[in-house]
C-alpha cells in the first residue's frame, strides 16, 4: 500500500502499527489487499483478506458488524496446527470498500465469497474447509450448499441464523437501527455481553477492535441496507451435505433462548458446549476450537 491507498486501507495499515491488542496488530499486519472481478468499479476494488499459514485451506467467516479481527487470537494457533487461513470481511463488512450501488443483502454476501472462493481455489487447490462465527455461521451453510465440490466440511461457532425467517427493517427504523448501533454504550454493552467473563475479557482493547472498522467510507449505509433485506435467518434447513460440528459457549447471552433450542433441534448431537465461554468461542475458548477443528466430525 502507499499513501495513495484507499481509506479503508489506511486503516488496516494504522491497526497494523498502533492497535492495543498485539495480536490484532499481527494479524493486521497478514492483510492482503485482493482484485475480485465483478465487484467494485470499473470491475476494480480490492478486498482485504488476512493469509498466513501453510497447509490446507481454511476460510474463516465473522460475525455480524464485526471484521477479521474477531479471529486475532485463533488465527495463529490454527496456522501453526498446520493449515493455510484466509479470513476476509464479508461484503459490506469490517474494512470492504463499499460501491455505492451494490447489493448489500444475503445474495452480495455470498457473491464476494463465490468468487474469493475461486481466487483461493488457484493459490491453494486443496479442498476448503469453513468456519463460521455468529451469521458467519450461517454463511458458511448458505456457501457449503452453493459450492459442495470445494468446501469439505464447517465447524459452526455459536452459529446465528440457522433458524427463524428473515424480518427486514423497513425504512426508517433501518436508520435508527444503524445509529443505535454506532452509540459509543451500545457497542461496550454488546462487546460485554459476549464474553463469559467480560469484567476481565473486556477493557480498551477490545473495545478498540469492536468499533474501528465503523470508521471505514460506507459502514452506516451498508449496514442499513443489510438490515433492510432482512439479512440471514432460516439458513439451516436443509443442512449441507459436508461433515458438520458445532461449538456453543454455555454462557452464551447473545443469542435468545428459543433460537438456541430451535438451532440445537436443528443440529442435534454435531453440537459440544464450552464452559467458561460466552458468544465467540473463538476469543473465549480458542485452543478449544482448534482442539475441535484438529477432530473431524464423522458424518451423520
Amino acid at each position: 500500500m502507499n499513501s495513495l491507498a484507499a481509506p479503508e486501507q489506511e486503516l488496516v495499515r494504522e491497526a497494523a502499527r498502533s492497535l492495543l491488542d498485539p495480536q490484532g496488530r499481527a494479524l493486521a499486519a497478514q492483510v492482503e489487499w485482493w482484485h475480485l472481478p465483478g465487484l467494485g468499479p470499473s470491475d476494480g476494488g480490492s478486498w482485504p483478506v488476512a493469509v498466513l499459514g501453510e497447509g490446507p485451506p481454511v476460510l474463516l467467516l465473522h460475525g455480524f458488524d464485526s471484521s477479521f479481527l474477531e479471529f486475532r487470537r485463533l488465527a495463529p494457533l490454527l496456522a501453526a496446527s498446520g493449515a493455510q487461513l484466509f479470513i476476509p470481511d464479508l461484503f459490506g463488512f469490517g474494512f470492504c470498500p463499499r460501491p455505492a450501488a451494490a447489493d448489500y443483502g444475503p445474495s452480495g454476501v455470498l457473491r464476494h465469497l463465490e468468487l474469493l472462493v475461486r481466487a483461493i481455489g488457484q493459490r491453494n487447490p486443496a479442498p476448503l474447509g469453513l468456519i463460521g462465527a455468529s451469521m458467519g455461521g450461517a454463511v458458511a451453510v448458505e456457501l457449503a450448499r452453493r459450492l459442495p465440490q470445494q468446501v469439505e466440511r464447517l465447524l459452526l461457532l455459536a452459529p446465528a441464523g440457522l433458524t427463524g425467517r428473515p424480518m427486514p427493517l423497513p425504512p426508517l427504523l433501518d436508520g435508527l437501527g444503524v445509529r443505535f448501533l454506532a452509540l459509543p454504550g451500545v457497542r461496550r454493552g454488546l462487546c460485554r455481553a459476549a464474553f463469559a467473563d467480560p469484567d476481565s475479557a473486556v477493557g480498551p482493547a477490545e473495545l478498540e477492535i469492536a468499533s474501528l472498522h465503523l470508521q471505514s467510507p460506507g459502514w452506516a449505509e451498508a449496514l442499513r441496507r443489510f438490515a433492510r433485506s432482512g439479512g440471514f435467518a432460516g439458513c439451516g434447513a436443509p443442512l449441507p451435505l459436508q461433515p458438520i460440528s458445532v461449538l456453543w459457549g454455555a454462557d452464551d447471552r447473545i443469542l435468545r433462548p428459543p433460537l438456541k433450542r430451535a438451532a440445537l433441534a436443528l443440529l442435534g448431537e454435531r453440537v459440544s458446549v464450552l464452559e467458561n465461554c460466552g458468544h465467540l468461542p473463538h476469543l473465549d475458548q480458542a485452543a478449544s476450537v482448534v482442539t475441535s477443528w484438529l477432530t473431524p466430525p464423522p458424518r451423520l
